[in-house]
């Protein structure tokens, strides 16, 4: 590579912190917003019309020589923070999610979100480009939906632990504890007082609440669906 490309190179990134190979390809009208921390590498090509915000990366991974970073077709959108690494083809139209890792190929008209990125097609539904709170997460649903085969599994046990009447229900039913203290830190068993699980209202153990309260924060559970920690 000629030296007065890399200079220009270099001044552009200590300019904009928009760090771009000058044998990077791009396309007409591509923006870049708030580019601050935005790597494109030597062999990446970017179609024309793209959105990419801040953070991005189109990468390479290895060694390898020739082409070895992504090539992004038309009117794609780059979400703030996603890397899209190694000699892969993006189609057009594409939306890629925030905090995204992109890791294979992806066909046209499509979005893809998650570690490492999946493609979910949104039927009917139009994904505004700038609205990533809009875009799906298939990590939510996945918890979420095992969240639900849980309890149902936990309502099963339960209904069984009621038909069998000739043994004690206590001796059956495994020791539901809350918390004491004030600080909501784990305390000694000793220390902690059970919860009365009767009437078929199923309860949380103290590590059952801290997984509610860090789904709750995500978005994927709210505390207010358990009666039990609800009254807490």
């Amino acid at each position: 590579m000629p030296f007065f490309p890399r200079l220009i190179s270099h001044l552009a990134r200590f300019l904009t912190g928009i760090e771009i190979h000058p044998g990077a390809t791009i396309g007409t009208g591509v923006f870049i917003d708030h580019g601050m921390g935005v790597v494109v590498g030597e062999t990446a090509i970017i179609g024309d019309y793209c959105l990419i915000y801040q953070g991005v990366t189109l990468g390479g991974t290895g060694k390898e020589s020739g082409k070895r970073h992504p090539t992004l077709g038309e009117n794609v959108v780059v979400g703030a923070g996603a890397k899209v690494l190694g000699n892969i083809q993006i189609g057009n139209n594409v939306r890629i999610g925030a905090g995204s890792v992109v890791l294979r190929e992806v066909p046209s008209d499509c979005t893809v979100v998650g570690i490492p990125g999946r493609v979910i097609y949104r039927s009917g539904v139009r994904v505004n480009p700038l609205e990533h709170g809009s875009l799906p997460d298939s990590e939510a649903v996945v918890i979420r939906t095992l969240m639900d085969r849980i309890e149902a599994l936990e309502s099963q046990v339960y209904t069984l632990q009621d038909q069998l009447s000739e043994v004690p229900r206590r001796a059956l039913t495994p020791p539901s504890l809350c918390f004491t203290s004030e600080n909501n830190h784990l305390a000694d068993d000793s220390q902690e007082s059970e919860v009365d699980c009767s009437g078929g209202t199923t309860c949380c153990s103290l590590k059952d609440k801290d997984i509610l309260e860090f789904l709750d924060g995500s978005g994927i559970w709210h505390l207010d669906e358990c009666s039990q920690c609800s009254k807490d």
